[in-house]
């Protein structure tokens, strides 16, 4: 039997997910989520075989860089190594698949997919193996890598709601003056007019 963990901030697709899984006669679903950090307490109390986990939801607020399921990701590869973490989304991009992937995710599909589609892949990643969304490996191969530094891609994610300068700084604990110089570099590397517009393009890339 195969013990799963299920961590998605939207109560009727996780329940969903829950009830189509528990059909399979080989899956049982030891513990359910509704945030990162609430899925890395189940996932210590429980130790699931397989994390079927969110890519967007909130936190967690342990010492990642990552949010969301990328977050729990990197936490268990070092906290419960044994459990298989695999990321579903409704909002994959290039650059989210790449994240996952280094972050250690074993799996990385879209929701558009089957019941009997991540049941299987569950079982693969489960017994060593890796599954990647073959749309969305090709679209990571086209759009290559971030042209961004970890701390230009920080940055510009504070900036992405509207946060002025000031603030940005603040959370990020650094000067106004360098803040501003990360946003017109990243803005520059994206070929953009202001930050507001690359923030735009570094999200739709997947790169913040």
């Amino acid at each position: 039997m195969i013990r799963l963990l299920l961590a998605d901030d939207e109560n009727l697709i996780r329940s969903a997910l829950a009830a189509l899984l528990s059909l399979e006669d080989d899956l049982e679903v030891v513990a359910q989520a509704a945030s990162a950090d609430e899925a890395l307490a189940m996932a210590r109390l429980h130790r699931p075989d397989v994390a079927v986990l969110d890519l967007q939801m909130p936190g967690p607020s342990t010492a990642t860089a990552a949010t969301g399921g990328i977050g729990v990701v990197e936490v268990l590869r070092t906290d419960l190594p044994e459990c298989a973490a695999l990321i579903v989304t409704g909002h994959g991009r290039p650059g989210h698949l790449k994240q996952a992937l280094a972050a250690g995710a074993r799996g990385f599909l879209p929701k558009t997919v089957s019941a009997q589609v991540l049941a299987d892949v569950i079982r693969t990643v489960h017994t060593g193996g890796r599954y990647v969304d073959p749309q969305l490996a090709a679209e990571a191969i086209s759009s290559g890598d971030s042209p961004l530094t970890a701390r230009e891609a920080d940055v510009l994610e504070l900036a992405a709601d509207g946060a002025p300068v000031e603030e940005i700084a603040r959370r990020a604990a650094l000067s106004p003056g360098t803040v501003r110089n990360y946003l017109s570099s990243a803005a520059g590397k994206l070929g953009t007019a202001n930050r507001h517009e690359a923030a735009r393009v570094a999200r739709a890339h997947g790169w913040i």
